[in-house]
């Protein structure tokens, strides 16, 4: 469609004919009785209606329409709440076991409680866990100050938890099992919107709620359960974002004499998006997320490629002839200026505790081996901390010290080699041949899931390249963000616990597959493409074998979880039980 001056348009508006323009065909035909075939219009390729369950459902049910109406109205957020109720329900029961400090937990729970009492992480003894273990009230925090290679906010928000119950294991475990719990909800709401099926959603949630290494990080004092939420909140703000901006669109786009919504290249090139606040949430969250781990940092550089993408669609669609220059000159300095900027100074908040004492480590190496040099007109606080980061950045790059349960990213989607956080035997176990009881803690992935959502996984690129589905790059785009990183430091020491940061993007890959198993409503028509993900016209009987077949596979992985149960949580079972579970040689 060519421009359209804005002279022109003015009378246009007023309601002057398109001269130029001759009716299309299904308009020249309506007035011979045509009925044009339904297609899927501009309106709806920019704002996508929600999938409904159909009439026929209610019927068999009994539910009368009002009834259905207001049970489709309270299931956008009731379901989503409810998935997350279970969900918490088994991240708190019993979240004191084992009363220990479990792997990094001898980290990250005393620096926390550091933090949390005088600012900045203490040289603790070495000597000290039993001692905490035993009575916390004994325990004074270290005024020396300690090294510590994480940014602070991951510890801020377990130390908030260990302000409000005490220096005890549920303490330190309190706010990352809430966040675990949000993190369900979260997932729901996100796989409701990116799919358009309040269904999708709660699937995509409770696939999360019963994934074993959420379920066991979502129980442990550790930071990547806090990195992988507020990735998880940056993503749902984007998505919240684009929606918002294609109807900003939308609105603006002129709409034809019978009511149809047009494409008008100069509005699509032309119009500013104004404040986008979702914006400004995505890099507040992105920041906290780099203030928690440094990868989060690779986190912020795939999302912001992934939302200009967006911005580039949602131009072209509305009718840009150059939407990459319409981007360029409307919307990337504002998305520079939303992330970059904010997640920066995010980051530099976050050490306002370290910053406003004198005590932290290299707190004052600005004003005694750092003097002088070019830098001197920047403040102490910033010269001291840009050291500081720089040996931080030292430690991380040359880790390469050996340890037993390290891993390759290659095998972390396979579960090659997962992380066991606790073990321990207990005596007196009678149903046991060794006469003992074993009782782990191992940081797994469900995994009926994790091996579905290999399958799953080709799907979503197949889905990406060759469909152009835009809902498949955004899955690709979080597991590559969170996963591909990590094949850069092979020769460093790093765990199958850091994917974790990538797991409700394969919950939504795996959601995504099976809606593709479960097919379109019989008679859904065009809007079949919108509705769950496939555009395969499917018959009452490929949707019920479709049916058949999603349903089994979310059995088997919800059976999967309740199997591996024992050794998620630390519950004693015989020492033949345990074996049984260790299904390859590399879990032991």
């Amino acid at each position: 469609m060519t421009s359209t001056a804005p002279e022109a348009r003015q009378g246009q508006d007023a309601g002057e004919p398109h001269g130029e323009e001759p009716a299309s065909w299904p308009q020249r035909m309506r007035r011979f009785g045509h009925s044009p075939r339904p297609g899927i219009g501009l309106r709806e390729r920019l704002v996508p209606p929600y999938t409904r369950p159909g009439a026929q459902l209610w019927a068999v049910l009994g539910i009368s329409p009002p009834l259905a109406a207001r049970l489709v109205r309270w299931s956008a957020w009731g379901g989503p709440l409810l998935v997350a109720l279970v969900a918490g329900v088994l991240r708190f029961w019993n979240l004191g076991s084992p009363h220990a400090l479990i792997f990094d937990e001898t980290y990250y729970a005393k620096d926390s409680w550091a933090l949390i009492n005088q600012g900045y992480e203490g040289d603790w003894p070495k000597d000290i866990d039993k001692l905490i273990l035993a009575d916390p009230s004994k325990v004074h925090v270290p005024v020396d100050p300690g090294y510590v290679v994480h940014p602070p906010v991951g510890k801020w928000i377990i130390g908030i938890g260990e302000q409000l119950f005490g220096f005890t294991p549920f303490g330190w475990r309190f706010m990352v099992a809430v966040l675990g719990t949000l993190s369900v909800l979260m997932l729901c709401r996100i796989g409701r919107r990116l799919f358009h099926s309040t269904f999708l959603g709660c699937l995509a949630g409770t696939l999360l709620a019963v994934d074993g290494l959420h379920f066991v990080m979502s129980r442990a004092a550790l930071l990547d359960l806090v990195l992988m939420f507020f990735v998880l909140a940056a993503f749902g703000a984007l998505l919240i974002d684009r929606d918002w901006a294609r109807r900003r669109l939308a609105a603006a786009l002129p709409v034809d004499e019978e009511g149809v919504l047009r494409p008008d290249d100069w509005v699509a090139e032309n119009l500013r998006l104004g404040w986008r606040p979702w914006r400004l949430t995505a890099g507040l969250m992105l920041g906290l997320a780099f203030a928690t781990k440094w990868n989060g940092l690779y986190i912020l550089v795939g999302f912001g490629l992934m939302t200009v993408l967006w911005d580039v669609g949602a131009r072209r669609t509305a009718g840009a002839v150059r939407p990459y220059a319409a981007v360029l000159k409307r919307d990337l300095l504002p998305a520079f200026v939303s992330t970059v900027p904010v997640t920066i100074l995010t980051y530099l908040a976050s050490w306002t505790g370290w910053i406003v004492t004198d005590r932290g480590y290299y707190r004052n190496w600005a004003q005694t081996d750092g003097r002088g040099g070019a830098w001197t007109w920047l403040p102490d606080w910033l010269r001291s901390l840009w050291h500081y980061e720089y040996q931080v950045y030292e430690f991380h790059v040359n880790l390469t010290s050996g340890h037993t349960y390290q891993s390759n990213p290659w095998s972390w989607i396979v579960l090659g080699r997962p992380v066991s956080y606790f073990w321990a035997e207990e005596p007196g176990c009678a149903a046991s041949e060794t006469g003992k009881c074993s009782r782990e803690v191992l940081a797994i992935g469900t995994p009926l899931l994790w091996w579905a959502a290999c399958f799953a996984l080709v799907y979503v690129l197949w889905r990406w390249f060759f469909r152009r589905d835009w809902r498949a790059g955004a899955i690709a785009c979080g597991v590559a963000a969170g996963w591909l990183p990590w094949f850069f430091y092979q020769e460093r020491t790093i765990f199958l616990f850091y994917a974790v940061v990538f797991v409700p993007f394969l919950c939504l890959a795996v959601t995504m597959m099976i809606g593709a198993m479960l097919g379109p409503a019989a008679g859904s028509g065009p809007r079949q493409e919108l509705g769950l993900v496939t555009g395969d016209t499917s018959g009452e009987r490929r949707r019920t074998l479709g049916a058949i077949a999603a349903g089994v596979l979310v059995l088997l992985i919800i059976w999967n979880f309740i199997y591996f149960w024992p050794i998620y949580t630390g519950t004693p079972i015989p020492d033949g039980s345990w074996r049984e579970r260790m299904w390859l040689d590399t879990w032991i």
